[in-house]
């Protein structure tokens, strides 16, 4: 009898603990129906951070120097994979060579001097390049002399030989202005050799060709580490703030794809932010690297120079006086048929809101 009375207590028991099992969970059915959250997908939320979807981008860079260190330090703190982008770095050795990579669409975005999206654009291009963030604004090259000269002037260089850059690139339109301005025609008073390929003049040097070479970075600092060359001039100190390397990517690509152009610019930024807060030991060894072939006390040497002729801007904002002084440049050396609108060829829409 005992045992009948246990086994109907149990009996009641358990019915009551599954009807209280069911009303809990119709409880929380309603709660999930009512909120559109389940208590799983709350903790989720709550725990757990959601990344930004990864887009692929190949930018194509003009060239591969220290001169562009914000870029590495965006590339090398993960800049870029904080705003969803997975980066392809490819060098184009030239701006002629990046421009057509940018056309061709086998580069989403280039990196080069902005003369060639004026090029570009009055050659007729329906679907033309526009520049949205501008990285230097100083040049970034150097004269290198065969001596020492503590005292040089740029009435030294007349009657001379000189290794120069690329018909219509930067590099020569810069110096070829600086001698202008000095009183100096580059046509009569100079003679300037423009037949070496580019990267190619301080091996040139080296060789007894030239008396005097332009050299970008790491050139000029490894002619001094050799004796064989010293650097006496500054591109970048003496023709004074110019727009001399710029981001750029097709028309249509932006309209297609503004929330990438927008990341991109962002990274950019933040990579700005850091060489502006930090000494260029810490900079240089940010994006060391970049150059695994350049020791530690070069790049460290090379970030310096940079540094102190103020070469980065602290936002990525292309100004029109900057494209028109570019212009001007372009005129000046021959090179430009006819001006071209601000603004067509640069939106500073994605500069403005990375720097906010």
């Amino acid at each position: 009898m005992k045992k009948r009375i246990i086994a109907a207590a149990l009996v009641i028991v358990l019915s009551i603990t599954a009807l209280l099992a069911c009303s809990s969970k119709d409880d929380q059915g309603e709660t999930a129906a009512t909120t559109g959250q389940t208590d799983d997908t709350k903790d989720i939320g709550e725990t757990e951070e959601t990344l930004p979807e990864s887009t692929k981008v190949i930018l194509n860079e003009v060239a591969h120097s220290i001169f562009y260190a914000p870029m590495y330090v965006a590339i090398e703190e993960g800049y870029f994979e904080e705003e969803g982008i997975d980066l392809e770095l490819v060098t184009g050795f030239g701006a002629d060579k990046t421009m057509t990579a940018v056309i061709s669409g086998s580069a989403d975005i280039g990196f080069m001097g902005s003369e060639a999206s004026i090029y570009t654009y009055n050659e007729g291009a329906n679907d033309y390049v526009v520049n949205f963030a501008q990285l230097t604004q100083r040049a970034g090259n150097f004269l290198v002399a065969r001596e020492e000269m503590p005292d040089f002037t740029w009435d030294a260089i007349k009657g001379t030989n000189v290794l120069g850059g690329r018909k219509g690139g930067m590099p020569e339109m810069v110096f070829e202005y600086i001698l202008k301005q000095q009183g100096i025609d580059p046509a009569k008073d100079v003679n300037i050799d423009q037949s070496i390929d580019f990267g190619s003049t301080a091996a040139a040097f080296a060789e007894n060709q030239g008396d005097f070479t332009v050299e970008f970075e790491p050139g000029a600092t490894n002619l001094e580490k050799e004796g064989k060359g010293y650097v006496v001039a500054s591109l970048g100190t003496d023709s004074g703030y110019v727009p001399y390397t710029a981001f750029s990517a097709k028309q249509s690509y932006i309209n297609d794809n503004p929330e990438v152009i927008q990341g991109f610019t962002n990274a950019l930024q933040k990579g700005m932010d850091y060489v502006q807060a930090h000494t260029p030991e810490e900079i240089a060894a940010i994006i060391a690297p970049q150059f695994k072939e350049t020791d530690q006390d070069t790049i460290t040497t090379i970030v310096t120079r940079y540094y102190d002729q103020d070469t980065w801007k602290e936002d990525l904002i292309f100004e029109e006086e900057s494209f028109e002084l570019l212009q001007d440049i372009l005129e000046d050396a021959g090179e430009l048929a006819k001006r071209a609108p601000y603004e067509k060829l640069v939106t500073t829409e994605f500069a403005e809101k990375a720097a906010k």
